[in-house]
């Protein structure tokens, strides 16, 4: 049974790296071809951190579940946990960051121009 986990582990490492990869390709080259392209490029850049920002919050959520997997079914001590609990903190705190980038407001927050029938 630890072999499968192992291998669990290691795909979903293996899938975010890849995720990495061909989002950073696919967004490079969106941005290159809008940037040569005789139309304005006002929003070339800003598609490009957004959907590369998307691209990290995803790969990053990979990660944290490899993580998670690796920790509580192969390794589980008070060290592991805690290292576990620290991982989960830091890239927590990247997730609310790329999303405030990206998105310009905090997860918790609702999108402008959303109605909230508590707010009216």
């Amino acid at each position: 049974m630890t072999e499968l986990f192992k291998m669990a582990v290691i795909s979903f490492e293996a899938v975010a790296v890849l995720v990495l990869i061909c989002g950073t390709v696919l967004f490079m080259g969106r941005f290159i071809k809008r940037w040569f392209q005789r139309t304005p490029q006002d929003g070339a850049y800003q598609e490009f951190r957004q959907g590369f920002g998307g691209t990290l919050l995803l790969a990053l959520d990979l990660l944290v579940a490899a993580d998670i997997i690796l920790t509580i079914t192969i390794d589980l001590s008070f060290e592991t946990l805690g290292m576990l609990g620290l991982l989960l903190l830091i890239r927590t705190f990247l997730h609310f960051i790329l999303e405030l980038e990206i998105t310009g407001r905090w997860p918790w927050q609702k999108a402008h121009g959303s109605n909230d029938a508590l707010h009216e």
